[in-house]
């Protein structure tokens, strides 16, 4: 049985990862010693379950459906080893987040190093995704999103600033050139820089005033899938080369050196910050009871 546990475990580790180099970096095991495990696997249960290529692998039908029901059960077996673990002193193991990238960039620094350093024995691994996640069959312990983009069934928490919005922008020689936009159907007129959800669908730049919604999708000169390339947008826009709709807080440098110049104010409306979530249906592993017990002491002090 442990080693049928260790070949589930391997299993799971190369589908979440998407290939066998991947996976042995994140789990320390020799990409060889994967193949192996994936090959007993499935000569214990008789079916394939990836379809491999010398580029790339899949899962089939039968090893999406293994994994669907296999990561909510590993995930809970290493919550029970690690509420063993939150017994003593010092909580240890692996704290696994999944986070839009604006919170990667402009929340986790406040948060990750403090946090590491007074828990010595926990180590943080986060995955950057912008889409809609189901965070046990992710194999994360804990999502952030906004309130609209929260799980159902999940208990959340504030981490971060309460209050964000998202503003247009462009560089001071765009606007001596193009003009400003007064309104944001102006937009159409302009020439903007956006970008696309991983799910292919384009960012809608959505402007509030008064208790009326715009939602523009403007023309664009550079379009990028979100993520950290947003500040491939950003560099683009400090060269002048269009308006760029991004988050206040990601801005901030680039507003206070004067080389972006807002525009539009009186349309960003603020909204809630983002939540900490996770499941409630699961024992809380120690690693994430000792970053939400940091998060709200942090929280209250701010």
């Amino acid at each position: 049985m442990p080693m049928e546990l260790d070949d589930l475990s391997a299993f799971a580790d190369i589908a979440r990862a998407g290939g066998f180099r991947e996976a042995a970096r994140l789990s320390g095991v020799s990409a060889s010693g994967l193949s192996e495990a994936l090959r007993r696997l499935e000569t214990r249960l008789g079916v394939r379950l990836l379809h491999r290529s010398t580029r790339s692998i899949s899962l089939t039908e039968a090893g999406a459906r293994l994994f669907e029901r296999l990561s909510p059960a590993l995930a809970e077996i290493g919550a029970a080893l690690e509420g063993v673990q939150a017994q003593t002193d010092q909580p240890a193991g692996t704290l696994r987040l999944n986070v839009p990238a604006n919170v990667a960039r402009t929340v986790l620094p406040s948060i990750i190093p403090p946090f590491l350093l007074n828990h010595p024995h926990i180590r943080v691994e986060v995955t950057v995704e912008d889409s809609f996640v189901d965070i046990l069959a992710s194999g994360a312990d804990a999502g952030i999103r906004y309130e609209e983009r929260l799980e159902q069934d999940m208990i959340a928490m504030p981490i971060g600033p309460r209050c964000q919005r998202l503003i247009a922008a462009a560089a001071p020689a765009y606007f001596v050139a193009r003009g400003r936009p007064a309104h944001p159907r102006d937009l159409l007129d302009h020439a903007c820089l956006g970008g696309r959800f991983s799910s292919g669908a384009l960012a809608v730049w959505e402007f509030e005033k008064d208790g009326e919604v715009l939602r523009i999708d403007p023309p664009t000169r550079l379009l990028i899938s979100p993520g950290l390339a947003c500040d491939l947008l950003i560099e683009a826009a400090v060269a002048g080369l269009g308006i760029i709709f991004l988050f206040e807080d990601w801005l901030k440098p680039h507003l206070a050196s004067g080389a972006l110049e807002p525009v539009l104010e009186d349309w960003s409306t603020p909204f809630s910050g983002p939540m900490l979530y996770y499941s409630g249906r699961r024992q809380v592993p120690a690693p994430l009871r000792a970053f939400i017990d940091f998060t709200r002491q942090a929280l209250s002090q701010r």
